[in-house]
């Protein structure tokens, strides 16, 4: 299943929603009164077995096109970051990557929609860098799991751009700042859940800016896997339902390129992952 947070008309509050080809329909009217994600994670995968019998059954659906996009994630408990998990982006940043996974968290003022605008602060940085990553869901409670259990842990996946301040990423020693402006994490259009991507390691994807391709690899690349990574990260904290785990970008980011290319006003940047979305973002003067 896909599940969205669509807004269905000017100036009314986001809706859950299953998004299945280029139609939608409310989970409300499916029965059920989740008003996130975020909630039916929590109810467990018995609603949302309740959920896809229902939709199988509506005459409800409506046009995606008829409504706008809100953030595909709302109030997670926490959202992840990985950084330099693909050996191409840590070696064109000069950073080590040896130690282990980098782990640090995104602030929620920082989720963004697709086709939504993200905000460029060009009076405190013109060095604004594009990531897409392949985002992970924990469906329940993770603590001390195992790489060959852990992908049993996660509800779906989706499509996130990490965008990052460069300069302000090496000025500081932790990069929470630097990822966590307004707007800086675009996530979606769309969760889908697990069963409709059996192995996240044979996924491409790509990011293209105002029509350039810019980042072309595949989950495959990555340092440590999805379920290695998982598995590490709770040996130390318990990932709760609804965590997202954003697991890091492969090499092409702008400030490797000669010359360098970063984000401005009036820049469109799209990261796709194949099978799970295509996330388009506006940039924009803040």
């Amino acid at each position: 299943m896909r599940f969205a947070h669509l807004i269905p008309a000017p100036n009314s509050a986001p809706e859950l929603v299953v998004v299945e080809d280029e139609r939608f329909v409310p989970v409300s009217a499916l029965g059920a009164d989740y008003a996130t994600l975020q909630q039916l994670i929590e109810a467990g995968s018995q609603a949302v077995d309740r959920l896809r019998e229902a939709a199988a059954q509506s005459d409800a659906w409506q046009d995606v096109a008829s409504a706008t996009h809100a953030p595909a994630i709302i109030g997670p408990p926490i959202v992840l970051a990985v950084g330099l998990n693909y050996d191409e982006h840590a070696s064109e940043l000069s950073l080590d990557n040896d130690s282990g996974p980098v782990l640090f968290s995104l602030f929620p003022n920082s989720l963004g929609a697709h086709n939504g605008e993200v905000p460029i602060p060009v009076h405190l940085s013109e060095e604004v860098d594009y990531e897409g990553e392949l985002g992970v869901v924990i469906g329940r409670a993770a603590k001390n799991v195992t790489p060959e259990e852990a992908l049993d842990y996660v509800f779906g996946y989706t499509t996130i751009n990490d965008i990052t301040a460069r300069n302000i990423q090496f000025q500081e020693p932790q990069w929470s700042r630097c990822k966590s402006f307004d707007g800086f994490t675009p996530v979606g259009p769309v969760v889908v859940t697990a069963d409709e991507i059996p192995d996240p390691q044979a996924l491409a994807i790509t990011t293209d800016v105002d029509g350039l391709r810019v980042q072309d690899s595949t989950t495959g690349f990555m340092i440590r896997t999805v379920a290695e990574l998982i598995s590490s990260i709770s040996q130390s904290l318990t990932l709760l339902p609804g965590t997202v785990i954003s697991t890091g970008s492969p090499g092409g980011a702008g400030r490797s390129r000669k010359p360098p290319l970063y984000l401005k006003p009036g820049t469109e940047v799209t990261v796709s992952i194949a099978g799970v979305g295509t996330l388009t973002s506006h940039c924009v003067r803040a």
